[in-house]
């Protein structure tokens, strides 16, 4: 297990391109090994630009080395505030080579999820840019309702999209661990973007599946509608999936933009349903 970064309270960043405007933010996170894991194979990163988890898998110790070198990588193409989809993508390539060299001999290989937000701007407007590979998950939280942002690649998500299998039953699912893209394992990343304004009151929720898994979409969006405060969100969240079995690691991050410039003309790239 990595953790990066601290949390914030009310961080006030500089926009470029855009005399004058700020974004402000606050941030927090938390994790637990949970109550059936001897070690923690979750990492995050936290601080502008990035606030990332990723989750690792494979033999002893290479999903903590799997994640760990994602979480780093992105953490040393940090030049500022604001990143850029390329800068992703490079520290991505690089976290690939240096799983492949952790797992060594390992006849499973490593390999780890990792999803998140990114800060990037254009021409003096801020925006979220969200990423993704695998199946810990980013969420939105706008106007008070919770919203997931990424698309798992699992073989449930994959049946969930053929009509094979209701949504509400995939995390039961005997097959809910197996997913279909990660970084490593030997293989290019393959991440999916989503570009999503940053609006003063939004909030932005990026966890593990130790969390979705034991409390749900419901579950997620009860608790963060009672609990103010990105830290005391993050905290909240962890322990009450440990509570409620623990069956995984479990990673929350959590990103509250508490103002940002007005009239935004980014454009919202997720789909509505």
């Amino acid at each position: 297990m990595t953790e990066l970064g601290r949390a914030a309270t009310e961080h006030a960043i500089d926009v470029p391109g855009a005399a004058g405007a700020t974004l402000t933010l606050s941030w927090g996170a938390a994790t637990d090994v949970g109550r059936r894991r001897d070690h923690n194979e979750d990492s995050y990163l936290v601080g502008a630009p990035f606030f990332v988890v990723a989750d690792g898998m494979g033999g002893h110790l290479a999903g903590d080395r799997a994640s760990d070198a994602v979480v780093r990588r992105l953490d040393q193409v940090v030049e500022g505030a604001f990143t850029s989809r390329q800068a992703i993508q490079r520290a991505l390539l690089l976290a690939t080579a240096d799983i492949e060299r952790a797992a060594g001999g390992n006849a499973l290989g490593a390999g780890t999820t990792v999803t998140g937000v990114a800060l990037v701007a254009a021409q003096g407007q801020p925006a979220a840019l969200v990423f993704n590979v695998g199946d810990s998950r980013t969420y939105r939280i706008e106007g008070g309702v919770l919203r997931r942002v990424t698309v798992d690649h699992s073989v449930v998500q994959e049946m969930v999209d053929a009509g094979l299998l209701r949504a509400e039953d995939a995390e039961q699912h005997p097959d809910s661990n197996v997913i279909t893209r990660a970084v490593g394992f030997g293989e290019p990343p393959e991440p999916d973007w989503w570009t999503l304004p940053l609006r003063a009151g939004d909030r932005y929720l990026i966890c593990s599946d130790g969390l979705t898994k034991e409390l749900g979409d419901a579950g997620i969006a009860r608790i963060a509608a009672r609990v103010p405060g990105a830290q005391a969100l993050a905290e909240r969240l962890v322990g009450d999936a440990v509570v409620a079995g623990g069956r995984d690691n479990v990673t929350v991050v959590v990103v509250q933009v508490d103002a940002a410039p007005e009239d935004s003309d980014v454009e919202d790239t997720l789909p509505r349903h």
